[in-house]
């Protein structure tokens, strides 16, 4: 049985320290060849970008400063996430026996991993089959439509997730919405006045009554460690490991040189 390392962070982090753990965790993989399974939280609302996504045409940023939300730029690709009241897991690897060597082999088995800890919930999920062709080069937010291989419920999306790969080295990260406001979505994401539905469900709405972090996350982790036959263990971070995650912070994730490429009235 494999051994991966499980990090459960009930207390929300900021968005720019919950970026930086993920980074360091993704060249951890690398150096160490361990796996690892991270859940956390958000302190506040936050708005992240795609790591190669023109901020000027996604993000409101004007209503964002206005209304406290913060903004972060994501080392995965994908689109608009807007980060609140939800679970994000990460997983970061470079076991190409379990996960595969490839994008869209690893993300498919993810999946399956993560429908299984649904399940565990009471909640009857599938694996999208294809999303709509426009879908993948529109500005539209991450949860417009489910794409391939990610999951929905009666149609609408429940987890969003992107993926970076280093050679075999990977960080796949995701949104489990426990609510959803699509309106505040729809404000962010440029798209206040637009009549589009906004094709998302959440927790809370699919089981009909508030869902609380741990008790979700103890099945998520569950779906993981059955789906990949892994044994969790608990996962501690050191004082150094610690201080480089800070310096990943400071230096990139509240950095505007990295958060705010593209826009041109940029400080």
């Amino acid at each position: 049985m494999n051994v991966w390392h499980l990090l459960i962070e009930p207390a929300p982090f900021k968005g720019s320290l919950n970026m930086a753990v993920d980074e360091f965790l993704f060249q951890s993989a690398e150096t160490t060849g361990r796996t690892f399974l991270r859940f956390y939280q958000w302190e506040r609302p936050t708005a992240s970008l795609g790591a190669t996504q023109n901020i000027e045409k996604v993000i409101d940023l004007d209503f964002c400063r206005e209304r406290g939300i913060d903004v972060v730029r994501r080392i995965t690709g994908g689109k608009l996430v807007l980060h609140h009241d939800e679970i994000t897991y990460s997983l970061c690897s470079s076991d190409t026996a379990a996960l595969t060597s490839t994008l869209a082999g690893s993300y498919k088995l993810i999946s399956r991993a993560l429908l299984i800890g649904l399940e565990k919930m009471g909640v009857r999920p599938a694996a999208s089959h294809q999303a709509p062709p426009f879908y993948a080069k529109s500005d539209l937010p991450c949860f417009s439509h489910p794409a391939r291989d990610e999951i929905e419920v009666e149609g609408k999306k429940i987890i969003g997730s992107a993926q970076k790969r280093m050679g075999i080295r990977f960080l796949q990260h995701g949104s489990i919405p426990l609510a959803h406001d699509e309106r505040l979505l729809k404000a962010v994401s440029l798209r206040a006045s637009d009549p589009a539905e906004i094709r998302m469900t959440s927790l809370s709405q699919v089981l009909g009554r508030p869902v609380e972090f741990g008790w979700a996350v103890d099945r998520l982790a569950a779906g993981f460690g059955e789906f990949f036959q892994a044994r969790l263990e608990p996962l501690i971070i050191g004082e150094d490991d610690l201080a480089r995650i800070r310096a990943l912070q400071r230096d990139k994730y509240e950095n505007d040189e990295w958060t705010l490429r593209g826009r041109s009235d940029r400080p």
